[in-house]
């Protein structure tokens, strides 16, 4: 694949520094929580974030604008896809679901805040690789988190 141009990274590094705007709840108490919904797009981005690496893979080989073009554009949706199971994990899930406990109820605490963490943890090596391993990871860890809810099983996300 042939080097970026200066002008070319910086666009490029622009666009990957942009703030994404993640798609979680409000942080406004008013009781409506739709914890299903959530887990289920956090799926979708998960199968979103393979698409997109399947994609870089195939566009990685090619150096004309078009594919640069698309191959940039497939870079930057695997980042926003990753960074909303972040964002929404940690400020609709961690935020305003987990609730701190002492004594017991402690352990169930516990692994409910290691379940909400690895997903985090997942979406970040989907961020850092364009292994899709990372992404089968990300799966089950939104799996298991999704263990701490009511969640409906009626839709599949491979």
């Amino acid at each position: 694949m042939k080097t970026l141009t200066l002008g070319a990274a910086a666009v490029a590094a622009v666009l990957f520094l942009a703030p994404a705007s993640a798609l979680s709840h409000c942080q406004v108490p008013c009781g409506i929580y739709d914890d299903s919904a959530r887990v289920h797009a956090l799926l979708e981005d998960a199968v979103t974030i393979e698409k997109a690496m399947r994609l870089i893979g195939e566009l990685a080989d090619h150096d004309d604008p078009q594919s640069l073009n698309q191959l940039t554009r497939w870079i930057n949706t695997k980042e926003t896809h990753a960074a909303n199971v972040i964002a929404v994990v940690s400020e609709y899930f961690l935020t305003q679901k987990v609730k701190p406990v002492d004594g017991k109820g402690r352990d169930a605490y516990l692994e409910s805040l290691a379940d909400h963490h690895a997903v985090m943890r997942a979406a970040m090596k989907c961020k850092q690789t364009v292994d899709r391993g990372n992404v089968e990871s990300l799966r089950e860890a939104i799996q298991r988190m999704a263990r701490h809810y009511e969640v409906a099983h009626d839709h599949h996300h491979h």
